[in-house]
């Protein structure tokens, strides 16, 4: 593998949560809200709001589970994926409570892709040992819905809607590939189509860049990936040491800037892709 087009000295800790009240304990999932606030979710069910300035932290509401994945809609209500209770929960922006969205079917719901356009959610399942199907779409207002997708997946991980809203792009986290699953013009699931291979050694996350490089982070090894059909996988940043890179998850854009999950610790990565053509939502 070629050199990382990133050097580590981008990337630096925008929030250190080991000691603070509350503890930023293992985060899994983020995302930017519409204030400039990064939002996270952790090991203990906590959704956690950071600065924009990374100051300050605080508990925006709970599972006493095990958050993986969360998202914002237009409104700035986040919904959020938990492992323990295998439901989605919603935290509603007007009135700050968070209650269980959606449950319905799935075993294990990982990472949660609001689609306001037709009002779905989907969220992907990932159960491994039998390879299940791995999307479920419910209704936005109802929380109502079930399986989507049949297609068998190895371990649906990480998910990205496609820029021009054709279809979702979802990590296969056991393959390891990217796949893509169109999104018919009846609403129906279209077949699962591979379209990036061999991303080792285990992806998670996915993001779209503005000039529409698909961005893969991995929990394993700490690096993360830039992909474009004409140039195929690049490493864009890696941590061999694993420390502030610590096993990413799920990524997010603001700006100029990517931020990190750390499964692995208890921060928050600032990447700053300033110097990358392309990369920069700014």
């Amino acid at each position: 593998m070629a050199k990382p087009l990133l050097d580590m000295s981008a990337a630096r800790v925008f929030f250190d949560g080991i000691f603070t009240n509350p503890r930023v304990a293992h985060p899994e999932g983020v995302a930017v809200h519409r204030d400039g606030s990064i939002w996270c979710g952790t090991e203990t069910g906590d959704l956690l709001r950071l600065a924009a300035d990374g100051g300050s932290v605080e508990c925006m509401g709970g599972t006493d589970g095990f958050l993986l994945g969360i998202a914002f809609d237009s409104a700035g209500n986040c919904f959020a994926c938990d492992l323990k209770h295998a439901a989605i929960f919603r935290r509603d922006a007007a009135t700050g409570h968070m209650e269980r969205f959606a449950s319905s079917g799935i075993r294990v719901p990982n990472y949660p892709v609001i689609d306001e356009a037709r009002g779905w959610l989907y969220v992907s399942d990932s159960v491994g040992e039998d390879k299940r199907s791995g999307i479920f779409r419910y209704d936005l207002r109802t929380g109502e819905g079930g399986l989507w997708c049949r297609d068998a997946m190895s371990f649906a991980n990480g998910m990205a809607m496609a820029p021009d809203g054709s279809g979702l792009y979802v990590v296969e986290s056991d393959a390891p590939c990217i796949s893509y699953v169109p999104i018919l013009a009846d609403g129906a699931a279209g077949a699962r189509q591979v379209v990036v291979e061999d991303v080792r050694n285990v992806p998670d996350g996915l993001a779209f860049a503005p000039d529409g490089s698909l961005l893969i982070s991995c929990y394993e090894p700490s690096r993360i990936y830039r992909w474009r059909k004409d140039r195929g996988l690049e490493v864009l940043i890696e941590d061999p040491a694993a420390t502030t890179l610590a096993h990413p998850t799920n990524i997010a854009f603001k700006g100029d800037k990517l931020y990190t999950a750390n499964l692995g610790r208890w921060h928050i990565t600032e990447i700053d892709l300033a110097t990358i053509p392309g990369l920069s939502g700014a």
